[in-house]
């Protein structure tokens, strides 16, 4: 667990929730509240109290609309980070940071953000639990190399940890891999298809669209959001017994490396680090 005092960070985050929201409202484009964010709505109205990120889900064509658009869509204050409009980010999924703040959550980061919430796309799979099967293998092939091609291969020592990130990058590009990850998350149009996922649950996460339904208005932090429409499914699926609180042992928080919720990560030096939190 983290040592300090959490609750800043949490307000920082509902800002964020706050402009998406605006934004996907006035233009039309669809979001669900999801996972911890989506059961600590059920379950606590509001941030599960050790909970330090947020997450929502965009069906894929609105998680591209507004990847593609946000300049113009958000406040100058955001800016969100994908695979297909930012180098060097490798995770198949976005970030919407806060550029008045700074977070770097581990040492050996390459990139600088602020603080975040994560959007993840929601894409279309076969009905065929075989057919899910095969797609699912290929993802998590892809996604491993795709954390060779992109991870420091000294990160840990100069000895065999090494070769398997040496050897991808000598084999793959990062602009094929990131090709091959879209190409593959991408092949099922989700408007068509029954069965739907965020591809960083899995082949466990895979629901029926009906459970996701139209966006409903779900309180959150006494604001007024967009969640899953047949929660208690979702939550269950995901969850089990989800309004059961968990022991502390199990109740997880980041341990982050810097952060200043008063400073642009534009400013950041490693010098600032002995000073934060």
């Amino acid at each position: 667990m983290a040592d300090y005092d959490i609750r800043p960070l949490q307000l920082k985050i509902l800002e964020i929730l706050q402009a998406v929201d605006k934004t996907c409202k006035e233009h039309n484009l669809r979001y669900y509240l999801t996972a911890g964010t989506m059961l600590g709505a059920i379950r606590h109205k509001g941030f599960i109290p050790w909970d330090d990120d947020a997450d929502i889900a965009m069906p894929r064509p609105d998680y591209d609309f507004l990847m593609q658009n946000y300049k113009q869509l958000m406040p100058d204050r955001f800016e969100a980070r994908c695979m297909e409009n930012t180098d060097n980010f490798s995770a198949p999924f976005a970030k919407i940071y806060d550029k008045s703040t700074t977070l770097k959550e581990s040492k050996y980061m390459e990139t600088l953000g602020g603080v975040y919430i994560d959007v993840f796309p929601l894409d279309g799979v076969p009905n065929n639990k075989i057919a899910q099967w095969w797609h699912f293998f290929r993802y998590e092939y892809y996604k491993r190399l795709n954390y060779f091609v992109y991870r420091d291969p000294y990160k840990h020592g100069h000895g065999p940890a090494c070769w398997l990130p040496l050897l991808a990058q000598k084999l793959y590009s990062k602009e094929w891999m990131k090709k091959k990850l879209c190409k593959l998350m991408t092949a099922y149009d989700y408007e068509k298809c029954i069965y739907v996922v965020d591809h960083d649950d899995g082949w466990k996460g895979v629901l029926k669209k009906e459970i996701l339904g139209n966006p409903i208005p779900i309180s959150f932090e006494e604001n007024s959001f967009w969640g899953v429409e047949q929660y208690d499914k979702y939550l269950s699926q995901k969850y089990g017994d989800y309004m059961t609180i968990p022991p502390h042992d199990k109740q997880h928080q980041h341990n982050f490396y810097y952060l200043n919720l008063n400073k642009p990560f534009s400013e950041f030096d490693e010098s600032d680090v002995d000073n934060s939190l």
